[in-house]
């Protein structure tokens, strides 16, 4: 279709196991003759056999497509991104792309670390084929959204890896590629900064450039993109709507009938020495079966295991609510409630944390799990130990479901609206 502008078909990458590995890019290259250094007196441990990195993989995106790209670590994603920058040569497979490329996929990608700020925009901008009196017209505007203003005429090398992204993410998104490719290195920004990142992503799709958005954070994929590609152990899983595609990478199975698992919970690791720690948890609904799904409004009971070594006296037990921005949005814990666990001995032990009607909206949240002595010291914080993919729920009975959103919230209130009657009566007569 001529509104295609990147065409991927049977991709693929090819790596060889060992000692005999073929350098893929000059970086390789000086780190392979290096390790031969380092090892030439020790004897070689040689693995056999290839690894695919990517492995028949095929999709296209349409001029203005905002598309995620989503996977667990070692999935390809990023090795997908550097094919198509060209950074990296595919061993099979072919790709089109049809307009000018900009990305962002490590920090500092694209700088040179002895120049100055103000030399890799103009650097940059002349990579990208675009005229000094263009990149003049952006400058101030990519100085600005990046916030280096100080620091312009320093070497990059003497940046902050924050400061490298800030610059970078702007060089990149405001330089007018046709095509805009970013990796998870957004994470280094702190929230501000990726909300702005975001927007400005936003803001570059509906110009009618495309972008393509590697990420961890479930709920930017969902916020920004209507489409998203799931890759696994280099492999193509699904192509689809981001929800069902966020509902196939948390719930890790094959095919998405609708039942999914929109839970993913993370089991802290039982090998720790830590005297004191949480052990796992549990969802639980009004009929005590686990829970795969919640939505808006539903009964949640949250069992929370926990080891202690030693006997202790007054812990606690809190949860620590966010976004999938990070934002935090509530924090509970069993000692600010009123409810005082007395001394418990050593052993395995559980407490729930019954939540009556889920007050959250549509999109994701994260639960973090923390162990606390005398509600001041932390002995145990698992983070990320839940992730849920909150469904639409009609809270108060309306027929009304809400999204997650910076203008409307996260969350709901159960709350009453009261009119006296004499004003209701003005009303009618009124009427």
């Amino acid at each position: 279709m001529s509104n295609t502008v990147i065409s991927v078909r049977n991709l693929g990458k090819k790596y060889r196991l060992g000692a005999t590995l073929s350098p893929d890019t000059l970086r390789d290259h000086i780190m392979h003759a290096f390790d031969r250094i380092r090892k030439r007196n020790k004897p070689e441990r040689k693995l056999s056999g290839d690894f695919w990195a990517l492995e028949d993989v095929s999709f296209d995106v349409m001029q203005g497509e905002v598309m995620g790209v989503i996977g667990p670590n070692g999935a390809g994603k990023s090795t997908l991104l550097k094919i198509l920058t060209g950074i990296t040569e595919p061993t099979k497979g072919e790709v089109r792309i049809k307009g000018r490329v900009a990305s962002l996929l490590e920090v500092g990608t694209g700088f040179h670390l002895e120049l100055s700020g103000r030399e890799n925009i103009f650097m940059n901008g002349a990579i990208l084929g675009m005229t000094q009196r263009e990149i003049k017209a952006k400058f101030d505007e990519i100085v600005d959204f990046a916030g280096v203003e100080k620091f312009l005429d320093t070497p990059v090398k003497r940046y902050s890896s924050g400061m490298r992204v800030r610059l970078g993410f702007a060089v990149a998104a405001h330089l007018e590629p046709e095509i805009l490719l970013v990796d998870e290195v957004l994470a280094v920004g702190d929230v501000v900064f990726q909300d702005r990142c975001l927007g400005k992503m936003n803001e570059v799709a509906h110009s009618g450039r495309t972008v393509l958005f590697v990420s961890h954070n479930m709920g930017a994929i969902g916020r920004l993109c209507r489409r998203s590609l799931v890759l696994d152990s280099g492999c193509k899983v699904f192509d689809g709507e981001t929800s069902a595609a966020i509902r196939r990478y948390l719930s890790g199975e094959s095919e998405d009938d609708g039942s999914s698992a929109l839970i993913a919970m993370q089991r802290p690791n039982f090998e720790t020495t830590e005297p004191y720690r949480i052990t796992y948890v549990e969802l639980f609904g009004r009929d005590g079966l686990p829970l795969k799904l919640i939505a808006t409004g539903d009964y949640v009971c949250l069992r929370i295991h926990f080891t202690l070594a030693t006997g202790l006296q007054q812990p606690s037990i809190g949860l620590r609510f966010f976004s999938g921005e990070r934002y935090v949005l509530a924090r509970i814990i069993t000692y600010a409630c009123g409810f005082r666990m007395p001394g418990i001995e050593a052993g395995n032990w559980y407490i729930d944390c019954v939540i009556e009607r889920f007050p959250f909206c549509k999109g994701e949240i994260i639960i973090d799990i923390d162990l606390v002595r005398d509600g001041r010291e932390q002995l145990h914080l698992v983070e990320n130990a839940l992730r849920i993919q909150v469904q639409g729920g009609d809270f108060y009975g309306s027929g009304i479901h809400f999204s997650q959103s910076h203008k409307h919230g996260y969350y709901v209130l159960q709350h009453e609206w009261r009119m006296p009657a004499a004003a209701q009566k003005e009303l009618v007569q009124k009427s």
